[in-house]
């Protein structure tokens, strides 16, 4: 198994959010042992595939459940004219029962998110707009505090056509690009933290999250997993009132995943096809064209996105190399216009086995197109649909799209509970004549989901250099610290009088 001897966390950590999931095989390999920890953004459940799951005895109705509780610090490019400095506290309890049959699992999770002391003044006006997450969850919830929904709901019919298929029928989450579980915990670590939830995500960093209702079909191959989702997204995110769905959004997601493990290389290849369509007619579209043309554009989004990814863990020298390449590219309509975009990343890494530390040094590259005329009836913005955002911003001040992203990484392990991570991002407008973006997706039928601050023709959007440390204090408790700043460009500088942004926060997860 490449990497195992490398890489840790102590036993029992767990990166999954279905439990039901969690509990199935990988394909012909046992669970990855000792992966690093992914950030709470990346987590996800990671589906079996290949091999039928051993018969589960009937052991009746269990019950599961999940505490996260965070301080989160901003000040978010100061502004004079409102209060982009402020503290509030946050949490997320999850409680849910499961069962396990021969032929049906069954799932049912409530959750019940709680915003305290969320800044009253931190929404400026335009440009600067809403100072930080805090603003966001103040504006759209108003003085609502609190309150209990459905996460997850769902069947889960096993052997649905064949002795590795399912069905699954419900409300639950999903993450594009973790379709399989790899024996090698890099790269699983790389699928998690650096290929998935770029196009599709629960948005697990707010406290609110997303779910999805619909039905995912899994057909499992001894060389391959083909996946089949059709759902609507529910309400969340930032949004407290979790229990509706977003019947103006369809989404239509299809990946044929092959996984590939030797001795001294592990490798993973996708190629998937997702439709979005968003038909929310009353809701104005976020775009670089004049207030007025988009005031009057209440066609709907229809767009088709074709990609794939490559990763691959591989022996060199006296440790391990590992690469990564995703692309993607857009068709479709936006609106009354026309859309074409695209996206590509490429990473590469190495790890030292035999340093102390055993460091990971990882550097990579990424570029969303952006649209560079508002006013030829081409929309050229690459749009990244309903991804977990934090994933690829730690400090999400900034969106994954009109984006130039060029980042060197370090990750290391002091002791088997204690994983540190440094970034360091120099970003760039991909387009100086689009706007600098912000957001994960529509969360309700009043936001976009996505906003945008004016560039000013300027191109230079921020470094940012951010830390964190995650510790696994018990196998059912584990602590995060985060620290970020950010020193802003001529972007920045477009809309705000101060270009120093800092951001961070203390975090505590419990497991029970």
């Amino acid at each position: 198994m490449v990497g195992g001897a490398l890489l840790g966390v102590p036993a029992g950590a767990d990166t999954s959010s279905d439990p039901l999931a969690a509990a199935l095989p990988a394909a012909g390999a046992s669970k990855p042992a000792d992966p690093l920890p992914a950030d709470a953004s990346a987590k996800a459940q990671p589906p079996a595939m290949a091999k039928a799951p051993a018969a589960v005895p009937d052991k009746g109705w269990t019950f599961f459940g999940s505490l996260r509780v965070r301080v989160e610090d901003q000040n978010f490019f100061p502004t004079p004219k409102a209060n982009g400095a402020y503290t509030f506290l946050a949490e997320t309890l999850r409680l849910g029962v499961m069962r396990q049959t021969k032929s049906i699992d069954y799932l049912f999770e409530l959750e019940a998110p709680g915003l305290f002391n969320l800044p009253t003044k931190a929404v400026a006006p335009a440009p600067q707009g809403q100072l930080g997450h805090g603003a966001t969850y103040r504006a759209v919830n108003g003085s609502k505090v609190a309150s209990v929904f459905l996460k997850q709901g769902y069947v889960r019919l096993k052997q649905f056509s064949g002795a590795n298929d399912s069905l699954k029928l419900g409300r639950f989450e999903f993450s594009d690009g973790q379709e399989t579980v790899s024996p090698d915990p890099a790269l699983n670590w790389i699928k998690q933290n650096r290929i998935g939830q770029r196009l599709l995500g629960p948005f697990g960093y707010t406290m609110v999250t997303r779910s999805f209702d619909g039905i995912q079909f899994v057909s499992n191959t001894p060389k391959a997993n083909y996946t089949l989702l059709g759902v609507l997204p529910t309400r969340g995110a930032f949004d407290l009132d979790g229990w509706d769905s977003l019947p103006d959004i369809k989404v239509v997601y299809f990946s044929g995943t092959v996984p590939h493990a030797r001795k001294n290389s592990a490798s993973d290849a996708r190629l998937f096809f997702l439709y979005y369509e968003d038909g929310r007619g009353a809701v104005v579209k976020t775009d670089n064209r004049p207030a007025a043309a988009r005031g009057m554009d209440h066609a709907a989004i229809r767009i088709q996105t074709y990609g794939g990814h490559y990763a691959r863990v591989m022996n060199a020298g006296s440790g391990k190399a590992d690469v990564m390449l995703w692309g993607a590219g857009q068709v479709g309509t936006w609106g009354l216009q026309n859309h074409g975009a695209y996206s590509v990343a490429a990473e590469a890494g190495y790890q030292f086995p035999s340093a102390g530390w055993k460091p990971w040094l990882r550097f990579g590259y990424h570029l969303a197109s952006g649209d560079g005329n508002p006013n030829n009836n081409q929309h050229g913005t690459f749009f990244p649909v309903l991804p977990t955002a934090r994933v690829y911003a730690r400090y999400p001040f900034f969106g994954d799209t009109n984006l130039q992203d060029i980042f060197g990484q370090l990750i290391v392990k002091p002791t088997n509970r204690l994983t540190l991570r440094g970034d360091v991002h120099s970003l760039r407008l991909a387009d100086n004549n689009d706007l600098w973006y912000s957001g994960g997706g529509a969360f309700n039928n009043s936001s976009f989901g996505y906003s945008g601050r004016p560039s000013g023709g300027k191109g230079d959007l921020a470094t940012l250099v951010d830390l964190s440390a995650d510790y696994q204090l018990s196998k059912s408790t584990a602590i995060t610290l985060y620290g970020a700043y950010a020193n802003g460009g001529g972007v920045v500088a477009n809309s705000f009088t101060s270009r120093d942004s800092i951001f961070g926060y203390a975090e505590v997860n419990f497991k029970f």
